[in-house]
């Protein structure tokens, strides 16, 4: 199996390893943090911590393979400057899926971008860099997600959808056939667009 860094040491980092290891591709071999305090110390009692932003030349020489394991829903631009601070650093940034999620032979999806359990992406989908489509949700034919997009747990985007840049649907929310979210649209759970 390849070699792999997670960055970052929250909740959807925990998710990312899970989903990591569900592969089978990639092996989880540290973890960054941002905080130079939680060196040496081990993630869910299994994962060194082995440094932070300020160790990357020594990191890459380990692996350029390199996870983002940080969502910053509420502000995606954080987490767009990481995957551009990544990339001019030299680290690869792989597209993580789920062998539980369905993905159309017809589907385009860009580096970095993580699609987890239960997904379903069908026939003409786009999806750009560094985005994620969570848990059980449902990608519908001809859609666009343009990068650096995050689709929550449960989402529907029926046919024909364009979703732009930056944009974040809240879990469990509905969009009808042919909707076009502007670029960095925030749409609350439980939403349904019409």
């Amino acid at each position: 199996m390849k070699k792999i860094f997670i960055l970052g040491s929250g909740g959807h980092a925990t998710s990312c390893i899970d989903l990591i290891e569900s592969m089978r591709k990639y092996k989880v071999i540290g973890v960054i943090s941002k905080n130079q305090s939680n060196v040496g110390k081990k993630f869910l009692n299994k994962y060194k911590i082995i440094g932070t932003d300020n160790d990357y030349k020594k990191i890459l020489k380990i692996s350029r393979n390199i996870v983002i394991g940080v969502s910053f829903y509420k502000n995606l631009k954080l987490r767009e400057e990481i995957f551009k601070n990544l990339k001019n650093v030299g680290f690869n940034l792989p597209i993580i899926y789920s062998p539980k999620s369905y993905i159309s032979k017809g589907a385009q999806i860009d580096e970095g971008s993580q699609i987890f359990h239960g997904v379903t992406i069908n026939k003409n989908v786009t999806i750009g860099k560094n985005c994620i489509i969570n848990s059980n949700s449902l990608i519908e034919h001809d859609v666009i997600i343009k990068k650096n997009s995050q689709i929550s747990t449960g989402v529907i985007i029926n046919g024909g959808c364009k979703v732009e840049e930056n944009s974040f649907i809240g879990s469990g929310s509905i969009l009808r056939e042919n909707i076009n979210l502007k670029k960095n649209s925030f749409i609350k759970m439980g939403s349904i667009i019409k």
